[in-house]
Formats: C-alpha cells, sequence, structure tokens
C-alpha cells in the first residue's frame, strides 16, 4: 500500500501540473499582452492622470524654488525680484497690444475689401468724368452710394455697353445697363430706349435690388461674366 503522505504529494503534484497548463495555455491565446494593456482604456486614464501630476509637480517645485531663493533676502533683492516681474508682465502685455493692434489692421482690411471687393480706383469727385459717366456718378450719389460704389459701377457698364444708352446685342439686351430685354427699363419711364438718366436709374434700381451695391455686381460680372 501506498503511503499516505505519498498519496498527498502526488495529488498536490497533479494539481500543479494543471495549474502550470492553464497559464501556459492563456499566454499562448494571448500573444501581444503588452499591446493589450497600452490599448485598455485604463491605461490611458492613468498617463492623463501622470500628465496632470508632473504638470502639477513642475508648478509646485517652480514656487518652491522662488521661496528658497527669496527667503531672508533684503529688500533690495525683493525690490529687484518685484522689478523683474513688472518687466515680465509688461513685455505680455505688449505682446498682447501688439497682437491686438495688428487684429484690429486686419479687421479694418477685411472690411475695406468687402466695401471695395474688386479694388477699383476710386475717384475723388464726380468732376473726374464726363458725359453719361458724368450723369451716372452724380446720380449714384443721389441714390446714397458713394464714390467708391461708382467706382465699381463705372467698371461695370464700361465693360456692359461702354456706357452707351443705344448699346445693343445680339440677344435683346439694351442701354447701359444693358437690360434683358430691354423694354423692362420701361417700368422707370417711357422714354427707356434713348434717355440715359432713365436708364441709369433703372440699373440702380436693379443693382440694388439683387446686388445691394455696385460693387457687389462688379464683383459678380468678374466673378461669372455677368450680373
Amino acid at each position: 500500500m501506498i503511503p499516505l503522505l505519498t498519496r498527498h504529494a502526488a495529488r498536490l503534484a497533479a494539481v500543479l501540473v494543471l495549474a502550470l497548463g492553464a497559464v501556459i495555455a492563456v499566454s499562448a491565446i494571448s500573444d501581444t499582452p503588452a499591446e493589450d494593456d497600452a490599448a485598455h482604456p485604463s491605461q490611458a486614464a492613468a498617463e492623463q492622470q501622470a500628465e496632470a501630476e508632473a504638470a502639477y509637480e513642475q508648478t509646485r517645485t517652480l514656487h518652491l524654488n522662488y521661496i528658497e531663493a527669496t527667503a531672508g533676502a533684503d529688500v533690495d533683492t525683493k525690490a529687484a525680484a518685484v522689478a523683474d516681474y513688472a518687466v515680465s508682465k509688461a513685455e505680455g502685455l505688449d505682446d498682447a497690444e501688439a497682437e491686438a493692434q495688428a487684429a484690429a489692421e486686419a479687421a479694418a482690411a477685411a472690411e475695406a475689401a468687402n466695401s471695395n471687393p474688386t479694388s477699383v480706383d476710386i475717384p475723388s469727385s464726380c468732376d473726374e468724368f464726363s458725359g453719361n459717366r458724368a450723369t451716372g456718378c452724380a446720380i449714384t450719389l443721389d441714390w446714397g452710394f458713394d464714390l467708391e460704389q461708382f467706382a465699381c459701377l463705372e467698371q461695370l457698364w464700361s465693360k456692359e455697353s461702354g456706357w452707351n444708352e443705344l448699346a445693343a446685342n445680339s440677344i435683346g439686351a439694351y442701354g447701359i445697363p444693358q437690360a434683358y430685354p430691354g423694354s423692362k427699363m420701361a417700368t422707370e419711364g417711357d422714354d427707356w430706349e434713348t434717355n440715359p438718366v432713365t436708364q441709369i436709374n433703372w440699373g440702380l434700381g436693379y443693382i440694388q435690388g439683387k446686388y445691394d451695391t455696385p460693387c457687389g455686381a462688379w464683383a459678380q460680372s468678374e466673378s461669372e461674366g455677368f450680373y
């Protein structure tokens, strides 16, 4: 008969063999345990916590260093430290002021570009023009637009008709604004075929209703070839 102690030892050995086999099987299933651990959400949380603690420790160290450097310092040393801080603060304010100034200048430039999107040359007065252009300039100002807007209108209608009240194209567009069909200008007056004032007033009404401003209409014409 096998002694009792020997039987217990055999059973214990069998259990150990089974446990070792289970460990080996688990290891065989996961070939990349390090990658699995790194991808676990708890790992990301731990990394964020570590970064926060490192930032806190850096701030704490700087504070402690300052206390150590100024501890027991005389009045002059402390005054110098305060002066250094004031200089740094002033430099920071100067940088902020410079950035604010640059932002304001950029905003002003953007606003100017929006009001004059085509960068046309702006006349000093309507006296720079003659004929239908001079008439058109005066009427444009009467409509509440400025010389900048007339500069866009001058470019637009120079392209469309050369400011010729009798200009007509093959598809039926007519007059200074090249209304299509020309007969639409009759809403402004029965003399729409020959009167540049009637045509200009109709054209400005059309532009205001569709593009708000002559510069808006000119930008459309530059982009698409028509307005």
